[in-house]
């Protein structure tokens, strides 16, 4: 059982980051946020950036490195992991990791929006070649 469950909901601020260390293939994928962060002096309203980074392990991973695109709404179901450790100075460091446990797409950002409307028009000309 995991203590900590958490479900993220944000945008794509870079393409994830697959990597490989030893025998276990990994992505980094780091998600934003925008929060109502009060108004300024002119009574606008002001915005604060959240962002948070998460790790996938193996296929979960690869499907995410494979298929997101920076931009691309994600909505993450992970677990919060501890990292404790001991730095070379004595001192116990406390940290912690987002451990992807499934995602499922939200909106395509404009990098996929512009993929798919060159699949989109690829295939409506390669549909009119075929009819002459």
């Amino acid at each position: 059982m995991n203590s900590f469950n958490v479900t993220a909901i944000g945008n794509v601020a870079k393409n994830p980051e697959l990597a490989i260390k030893g025998d276990t293939a990994y992505t980094r994928i780091c998600l934003v946020g925008n929060d109502y962060a009060g108004k300024d002096d002119q009574g606008n309203a002001r915005e604060v950036v959240t962002s948070l980074w998460f790790v996938a392990f193996e296929s979960l991973g690869e499907a995410i490195a494979k298929n997101v695109r920076k931009g691309d709404q994600l909505i993450l179901q992970a677990h919060i992991r501890a990292n404790n450790w001991t730095d070379g100075e004595g001192e116990k460091q406390y940290d912690y990791s987002f451990v992807v446990q499934s995602f499922k797409f939200g909106a395509p950002g404009k990098i996929k929006r512009e993929e798919l409307a060159a699949r989109h028009d690829e295939a409506h000309i390669g549909a009119l070649e075929a009819e002459v």
